[in-house]
């Protein structure tokens, strides 16, 4: 069960692994509150084992950031990417 002190609501990695390049990248997608109470949605993507690149958007509503979120998801998955 989340503990309910924390900022983080949602959280979810994909990842792409391509062996014949030895290659595999990251996208990570997680809905959280600030310490001001503003519910932001931060994507951070790149290759496996580096720090990657980082996005905030900034939402009204957790339900917005969260179908934000899915849309990303769904986005990601027709791209390659799937849970492990």
């Amino acid at each position: 069960m989340p503990d309910a002190r924390s900022p983080i609501k949602h959280h979810l990695v994909l990842y792409r692994r391509d062996p014949e390049q030895g290659r595999a990248r990251f996208f990570s997608l997680m809905i959280e509150r600030d310490l001001f109470g503003t519910i932001r949605l931060v994507r951070n993507w790149g290759f496996v084992g580096s720090k990657g690149q980082e996005k905030v958007e900034i939402f009204p509503e957790e339900a917005q950031a969260a179908h934000a979120l899915e849309a990303w998801a769904d986005a990601q998955r027709r791209k390659g990417y799937s849970d492990l």
